[in-house]
C-alpha cells in the first residue's frame, strides 16, 4: 500500500509518502518526507514506491477521475462539513486557494504514482481511475473512529496528530490493522511514528488498505470521493451525521463497502 500526505510549499518537506508492506507474520512500513518541487515528488514517490506491485494508493489532496482541477465545492466535502465538525473539524474546499494548491499537488504525486509505479487495477466500488488510487482525509478517517470526540480535545493545528496519539493510546489503530490484516506483528510500534506529515501518511496507507479490502466507507460522487474507515470502525454518531447528511444530497452520495474482507 502507498499513502501520500500531500503537501505543496516547494520549500519545506510538508509531504510525505508511506509504503506499508507485510508479509504472513509481520507488518512494517517505510516513511520520507519531500518537498512539493516536481523533481522532488518524482524521486522520493519512486524511490518509496520502488519495483513491486501496489494494492492501492490513497493520496490526501482532492482528487477525481481525470485528475483535472475541480475548483468547486464538492459533494464529498459537503458531507464531512455538516454536523460533524463540531466534534471532529472539516476538510477544506477544492474551490478555496489552499483547496486549489491541494489539488495541484495530488494530481501531481497522482500522476506520478500512476505513470511509475506498478498499481494493481481498482476493483473497489466508487473508483476514481481504472488503477486503485483514492483519496484520503486523515484527520475525519481517524476522527471517525473516536468513541467520544470531546473527551479529546484538539486545535484545528494540531487535530489529527491528537487523534492519532489517542487511537494509539487505546489500540484502536491497532485493532484495525488487526482486522485488516489478521495474525500479523508490527515490526515497530505505533508510537514511533511522531512527525505530523508522517502520521498523517501512514492514515492514508490505513486507507489505501482498506479500498484494498474492499471494506470502507466513502462519501462524494462524480467529482471525487473521499475514504473512510470500514463501517464496523465508524462510531455510532458519526454513521448517523453521514446518514442524515446523505439525505440533503442526491442519491448514493454515502456509500458502504463490505468486500471481501481482510487482504
Amino acid at each position: 500500500m502507498l499513502g501520500v500526505d500531500v503537501g505543496y510549499s516547494p520549500t519545506q518537506a510538508s509531504s510525505a509518502v508511506c509504503r506499508l508492506d507485510w508479509d504472513q507474520q509481520e507488518i512494517r512500513w517505510t516513511l520520507q518526507r519531500f518537498r512539493a518541487r516536481p523533481e522532488e515528488q518524482l524521486h522520493v514517490l519512486r524511490s518509496v514506491a520502488g519495483p513491486g506491485r501496489l494494492e492501492a494508493a490513497a493520496l490526501d489532496g482532492p482528487l477525481r477521475a481525470g485528475f483535472d482541477v475541480i475548483g468547486r465545492y464538492r459533494t464529498a466535502e459537503r458531507m464531512l462539513t455538516r454536523r460533524l465538525p463540531p466534534r471532529i473539524g472539516k476538510p477544506g474546499q477544492a474551490s478555496a486557494p489552499v483547496g486549489q494548491a491541494l489539488n495541484a499537488a495530488a494530481n501531481s504525486c497522482a500522476r506520478i504514482i500512476l505513470a511509475h509505479g506498478d498499481l494493481a487495477p481498482a476493483r473497489h466500488a466508487v473508483p476514481i481511475d481504472a488503477k486503485a488510487v483514492v483519496e484520503a482525509f486523515p484527520s475525519s478517517f481517524l476522527g471517525v473512529m473516536l468513541e467520544d470526540p470531546t473527551a479529546v480535545p484538539a486545535r484545528r493545528q494540531d487535530r489529527s496528530d491528537v487523534f492519532f496519539q489517542h487511537l494509539v493510546r487505546t489500540s484502536g489503530l491497532q485493532r484495525l490493522l488487526n482486522h485488516l490484516l489478521p495474525g500479523r506483528s508490527l515490526t515497530q510500534p505505533l508510537t514511533a511514528v511522531t512527525n505530523h506529515d508522517e502520521r498523517a501518511a501512514l492514515v492514508c496507507a490505513l486507507t489505501a488498505l482498506g479500498v484494498a479490502a474492499r471494506q470502507f466507507v466513502a462519501v462524494g460522487d462524480a467529482d471525487g470521493w473521499i475514504i473512510l474507515p470500514p463501517a464496523p470502525f465508524l462510531q455510532g454518531w458519526a454513521l448517523a451525521d453521514l446518514q442524515a447528511n446523505a439525505a440533503a444530497e442526491a442519491p448514493g452520495a454515502l456509500h458502504v463497502s463490505a468486500g471481501p474482507g481482510p487482504v
